[in-house]
């Protein structure tokens, strides 16, 4: 994979060094700014600069670095004609419109690795704060109020701690709370076994088993369309009374208005928050403050200003680290970025229509199944077995987590993330081959079973998917396609275009496939246009269809 360093360089970023002018901001720790001028870039530090004054100055400077409230949004990337680098001290990008910065060629990093003690430690500490109610005694005994019997709390030990979302930070967590003699028990849908076995906690096959059993519930996802609000009034009704909820990740995977309800109901015993949604600002003085939440206001509610990354360690971590990051991608090394940058620098005109071939037989996993997956094979047949195909797998894992993971999946971070989900990863190559001239064969492998995808590419550029899940194809992927398995019977095809046909919904391609007669039948379905839940709804409701879903491709 040598050539793979030249997708991170772009030919404006090999200028001279000394040229190049890095704005920061947010306050970073101060070696990561002197590691940048040692390596002699001109550094300006703007801490509270508004966003009006940064527009004005923004196409001035070659990277910039911020932290989460400067905002990185798609009019100052257009502003911003010589930027290059993208730096976030810390992790995840929520700030930053990497759709933008990847159409204009701008590298995005992070450094997610660099705060997880420290959040996983606040994490804890919350525990400990709304379990023991250590905050409203501090305050009271400050106020000359010494009744401690006012201040009765509980004991984590021989309680049972559920952990939503077993990646780094949870992880830690856990380790934590098994030092207190907790139960740990965890669900994360995403993550294998193995690593499960590996933390040595239980995993539970469902959320609803998680709530149901936890003391203390502690949250560690990320913030997706998946999991916002994940915890609302009807899954804080399923837990335990008294039971006590931890957020230090991100705002709004709690629904506040129902945690507010279910504490002064009594059903929730108490939470630590510090993250809240939206908001509030951070750098308001307190009389300069507007922020309202009514969370605020109860005694057995802790809440923090989103301290997860504030501590001297990981401030020291994560300026040091966006530093090096940022001085690489300039200099044009291989980095860690967030997006997938232009791949201006290499010849890939024949390798691209493998890459996106690998990439949509990755995707369609997740977006027909569910079940946790194990291990993920690729497999080369044919004149690819005689390529470099190492690129090629990392588009595979880069369709296979995209519909799963938070951050941008590229081609630099793609098999990190894979084996930090414990999920292995197996190529193997054959030049043996009868039908096709090249073939890429993915198989997902869960704890009960084994599916696989196969395409090819026809004529040097035309993709075609051969294999679904075992069922023989040959399909064009398109833009808009709906994904139906039936039971094989007749009928089911004319009753689907005529639902499709009364909503003026045309097919421009039709694949329908079996493997015996009057077993289960798969089909492709491409359409001219989007569909809504109401069309889909009314093709589920077809005797003998099984499954509908949208495939995106």
């Amino acid at each position: 994979m040598a050539d793979l360093h030249e997708l991170v360089r772009s030919d404006s970023i090999v200028e001279g060094v000394s040229k190049m002018r890095v704005i920061v901001t947010e306050k970073i720790a101060e070696e990561g700014i002197e590691y940048l001028r040692e390596q002699g870039f001109r550094v300006d530090f703007k801490l509270g600069i508004s966003h009006e004054e940064l527009l004005a100055i923004i196409a001035d400077y070659d990277a910039i670095i911020v932290r989460s409230v400067t905002d990185i949004n798609a009019d100052l990337i257009e502003r911003g004609t010589n930027l290059k680098v993208v730096g976030r001290a810390g992790n995840g990008t929520d700030n930053i419109d990497l759709v933008s910065c990847t159409h204009k060629g701008i590298v995005v990093v992070n450094t997610p690795e660099s705060n997880t003690m420290a959040a996983a430690e606040l994490a804890v500490g919350l525990a400990f704060c709304v379990f023991r109610n250590i905050p409203l005694a501090n305050c009271r005994s400050k106020e000359n109020d010494f009744r401690r019997s006012m201040f009765i709390g509980q004991e984590l030990n021989q309680k049972t701690v559920g952990i939503i979302g077993l990646g780094r930070i949870g992880s830690i967590v856990a380790t934590r709370f098994k030092g207190c003699n907790m139960r740990v028990m965890a669900y994360d849908p995403y993550i294998a076994d193995e690593r499960f076995k590996k933390v040595g906690v239980e995993k539970c096959e469902t959320l609803e088993e998680l709530l149901k059993q936890a003391d203390l519930i502690t949250l560690h996802t990320p913030k997706t369309t998946e999991t916002y609000g994940m915890l609302g009034e009807k899954e804080l009704a399923m837990c335990k009374k008294g039971v006590r909820i931890v957020n230090a990740a991100r705002g709004g995977l709690v629904n506040e208005k129902a945690l507010y309800q279910a504490i002064r109901s009594g059903h929730v015993g108490g939470a630590g928050i510090d993250v809240l949604d939206p908001e509030p600002s951070y750098d308001k003085t307190a009389e300069e403050q507007d922020y309202a939440n009514p969370l605020i206001d109860l005694d057995n509610v802790v809440i923090t200003p989103h301290l997860g990354a504030s501590t001297q360690e990981a401030n020291y971590n994560v300026g040091t680290a966006v530093a090096c990051l940022v001085a690489g991608a300039l200099n044009g090394d291989m980095v860690a970025a967030v997006n997938m940058p232009p791949l201006k620098a290499i010849d890939l005109v024949e390798l691209k229509p493998y890459l996106d071939l690998a990439e949509i037989l990755g995707k369609i996993y997740y977006q027909a199944e569910r079940d946790t997956v194990q291990k993920l094979e690729i497999v080369y047949n044919g004149d690819l077995a005689e390529m470099e195909t190492e690129i090629i797998s990392l588009s595979v894992i880069k369709g296979f987590l995209e519909p799963i993971v938070k951050e941008k999946v590229n081609y630099v971070n793609a098999e990190f993330l894979l084996k930090n989900m414990g999920i292995k990863l197996v190529e193997s190559k054959s030049s043996a081959l009868d039908k096709y001239t090249n073939l890429i064969t993915v198989r997902f492998i869960t704890k009960n079973r084994e599916l696989s995808v196969a395409g090819t590419i026809f004529a040097k550029e035309e993709i075609r998917i051969v294999d679904f899940f075992g069922y023989k194809l040959d399909f064009e992927p398109t833009p808009y396609v709906i994904a139906i398995q039936n039971t094989d019977k007749p009928g089911i095809i004319g009753k689907v275009g005529t639902v499709l046909g009364q909503h003026n919904i045309n097919v421009a391609a039709m694949q329908w496939s079996r493997n015996r007669k009057g077993e289960k039948a798969v089909s492709f379905v491409s359409i001219d246009t989007e569909v809504g839940n109401d069309v889909l709804e009314q093709i589920r409701a077809i005797d003998g269809v099984l499954l509908v879903s949208i495939m995106v491709f």
